[in-house]
């Protein structure tokens, strides 16, 4: 029995057999001692094996590495890591769910997803076959003098994504704010599991539908791996575009969106459209807007002769002119800047504490960015500067935005005038057996995180994903403390963060 977590590379699949099977006290005092020493956790998660239940952890290291490592709890239960590393809460609240294993001394113990419980292990204390209906829940309430609660959703005005939002507020001011998701929960784990067939590559590329490249392009670094095969260079490139362009059309909406939560209609009326033209480049490359059908196994689907590529930086160019001036405008006006700047502020201190990832945490002046601490594909051969900004504001998440889209400009443009020669797509092999593999991509929102854990015969035995608003979401909640309700539309589009992303 190994006592250390084991260093491990991004999208490197390894035997099973090398995790180290840690104790359980060495297993948290391992996690709690990277994060402590300024790591983070990427994943946390169970497996039944055997009469155990395995615990997976694998942290992002100070060094700048990823660690994993593995335990056995053979009772009901186990000493929870939350109340020393506050990052595991989430984690912790979904295995309890998953699992019915109780992280005893976990202080906001609830459900994340409602999941049914599984083979009759229950820690909410109800029949085997009963399904708690989504906010059917105990909410945190603050007792006084003219304090009041208002909950919102999980219906919303307008096209939009279930999530209930309960405010405990005095007069105008939030004093807390507690998010109840679940409402999107489809049992994505569940149905990868036995993977990969036929349903799996249709399943990853609507995780999150704004995300589909990101997530495909960290499935497919992880099938890869698995099957110990490497993607053509060509491909490599091409998926990188493709990255980038969905970061673009994300980014210029989600500027455009804040521009209009304050009411200035020009940025909010170009970039909307502009959003639009983004997305048409990516149909440009495959035919589809969100890049559906683009990234496959051994490379990309879809290749880019030199008149389709030329067409794509033609556009790219005008598109970016358009997005320049849009975005120069909120950074001129003076009554933008009065909503933006010191409106829903989330310390370095409470962003590293989190483990908040993406624009959240760079706007924090944190520089996490997978494409340059743990590059893959492309990204190992052509960096992009991490975009980073100070004040982790409303105002800092929005020009954190701006920043990547100058960056992400400029890496198309290259990629596209270099694209290595030959083929777009080499044949892939199958999964190997008895593998695991950790995959990491820096979605528009942030870090992506796929594990994959395959049995004897080469398919998923355990397929676990964490999107980045999985890490954000109390990101968001710690930054409505002390405001005004109404700057709430604001700082919830400054995070945009994904309820289908986070439920699964």
């Amino acid at each position: 029995m190994s006592d250390a977590l084991r260093p491990l590379h991004n999208a490197r699949a390894i035997p099973v057999a090398e995790l180290p099977l840690l104790s359980l006290d060495r297993f948290r005092e391992e996690i709690l001692i990277a994060v402590e020493s300024g790591g983070r956790i990427v994943s946390l998660f169970g497996q039944p094996a055997g009469d155990a239940l395995r615990l997976y952890g694998a942290v992002a290291t100070p060094e700048g590495g990823l660690a994993v490592g593995c335990a056995d709890v053979t009772g009901d239960g186990y000493p929870a890591l939350t109340p020393d590393c506050i990052q595991a809460h989430l984690f912790e609240r979904e295995i309890a769910e998953q699992w019915g294993l109780r992280p005893e001394g976990h202080p906001w113990l609830k459900p994340v997803r409602y999941h049914r419980p599984l083979a009759g292990r229950d820690v909410w204390n109800r029949a085997p076959d009963a399904e708690i209906p989504p906010a059917v829940t105990e909410f945190f309430r603050v007792e006084g003098d003219e304090v009041h609660e208002v909950a919102v959703g999980p219906v919303h005005a307008g096209v939009i994504e279930p999530g209930h939002f309960r405010f405990q507020c005095h007069g105008e001011q939030v004093m807390h704010l507690e998010i109840a998701l679940g409402y999107q929960h489809r049992g994505v784990e569940a149905a990868l599991a036995g993977g990969p067939h036929k349903r799996t590559l249709p399943i990853i590329e609507t995780l999150a539908g704004d995300t589909t490249v990101g997530h495909t392009l960290a499935y497919c670094q992880a099938v890869e791996a698995l099957g110990d095969c490497a993607p053509a260079p060509r491909g490599e490139a091409l998926r990188g575009v493709a990255l980038e362009l969905e970061r673009l059309a994300n980014h210029a909406g989600d500027l455009g969106a804040l521009a209009g939560d304050v009411g200035y209609l020009p940025t909010s009326s170009y970039c909307g459209r502009l959003r639009g033209d983004l997305l048409n480049l990516t149909a440009l490359l495959c035919g589809n807007r969100f890049g559906r059908g683009l990234i496959r196994p051994g490379g990309a689907a879809f290749d880019a002769d030199p008149t389709r590529a030329d067409e794509l930086l033609t556009r790219l160019d005008a598109i970016f002119r358009d997005v320049r001036g849009a975005v120069e405008l909120l950074w001129s006006t003076p009554s933008v800047l009065a909503r933006f700047e010191d409106t829903g502020v989330v310390t370095p201190e409470q962003c590293v504490e989190l483990g908040l990832v993406g624009p959240a945490a760079r706007a924090c002046g944190i520089s996490r960015d997978v494409r340059f601490e743990f590059p893959a594909g492309i990204y190992r051969f052509a960096h992009i500067p991490t975009s980073a900004w100070h004040g982790g504001d409303v105002f800092a998440r929005a020009f954190v935005r701006w920043l990547e889209i100058e960056r992400s400009t400029e890496f198309i443009r290259t990629q596209m005038h270099n694209l290595p020669a030959g083929e777009a797509r080499l044949p892939a092999a199958p999964p190997g057996p008895d593998r695991f593999v950790l995959s990491l991509t820096e979605g528009w929102r942030g870090e992506i995180c796929h594990a994959a854990l395959t049995d004897s015969a080469g398919r998923f035995a355990r397929y676990k994903v964490t999107d980045p608003s999985f890490h954000n979401w109390t990101g968001l909640a710690l930054a409505l403390r002390g405001q005004q309700i109404s700057d709430f539309p604001l700082c919830n589009k400054s995070f945009n963060l994904s309820y289908c992303g986070h439920d699964l």
